[in-house]
């Protein structure tokens, strides 16, 4: 691994082979999202539990503060909505100068295996590769499964990720789901845990993200379940706990408890 690419990926994932990311990316295709409508400020209590920031660079540029900021993961796919007609239908929107102007860690593009843009997405991510490989810059790719909720399977999800892998990408961002070992176990390229179901505490977060851990692996990427909860910066703090202090569930949820007294 290059200097540059081994540099990129060290801000990413820590000495102890964990991470945490904090997207923030929803609006590039939701618009303003409960709880993101003013992004900056969402953020800012949550930024010393997370690793890295996943985000556009509309707000990269209008709501992150870039002295002393995380690492950045930049999205550059879109050119879909949820008024459209498939949110599968993305291109890239980014240049590779503009990835190099702003200084990023690392750049983010959603594939949709299994949708009528398959082919589409898949060349995308190789055609990304290509281009931040020069570069040294790690590309991660996001297994979006769209409004096909019912996909999100080890099966399904272990077809995804390892197609991502062997395209090039050097993270793959998945859903948890059951069995979720199958999933790590058939891609070579360190995984991160989206959301899984859904979940009515923080405590059903907590064993969702112990459980992937356990199973391989390497972190969160993880915002609707952090900064829609009431208590967004106690959650982080757990998440952050699980994650680098390798805290149970229950010792998760108490520290949570602790937070929010």
């Amino acid at each position: 691994m290059d200097w540059g690419m081994k540099n990129r990926m060290s801000q990413l994932i820590k000495d102890d082979g964990r991470c945490f990311f904090l997207p923030i990316d929803h609006g590039y295709f939701q618009g303003p999202t409960h709880c993101l409508e003013k992004p900056g400020e969402t953020i800012e209590p949550l930024l010393p539990y997370c690793d890295a920031l996943f985000v556009t660079r509309g707000v990269l540029r209008a709501a992150v503060d870039p002295v002393n900021s995380k690492p950045i993961i930049l999205r550059v796919s879109g050119g879909t909505s949820i008024v459209g007609g498939n949110l599968a239908n993305e291109s890239v929107t980014t240049s590779i100068e503009e990835i190099l102007r702003l200084n990023v860690a690392a750049v983010g593009v959603s594939i949709f295996v299994g949708s009528a843009y398959e082919r589409e997405s898949l060349l995308n991510l190789a055609e990304l590769v290509n281009q931040c490989e020069d570069y040294g810059i790690p590309v991660m790719a996001v297994t979006a499964v769209g409004k096909e909720l019912e996909k999100r399977d080890a099966r399904y999800l272990a077809l995804a990720s390892r197609i991502a892998a062997e395209l090039g990408a050097r993270v793959v961002k998945t859903y948890w789901c059951e069995d979720f070992d199958q999933v790590t176990c058939g891609c070579p390229v360190p995984v991160v845990m989206a959301g899984g179901p859904k979940c009515e505490t923080a405590l059903e977060v907590f064993e969702f993200v112990h459980d992937g851990i356990q199973k391989g692996a390497v972190g969160v990427n993880l915002g609707r379940n952090v900064w829609q909860d009431p208590h967004p910066a106690a959650v982080a703090k757990a998440l952050r706990a699980i994650i680098h202090e390798n805290f149970t569930p229950r010792e998760a949820f108490d520290l949570f408890n602790s937070e929010v007294k």
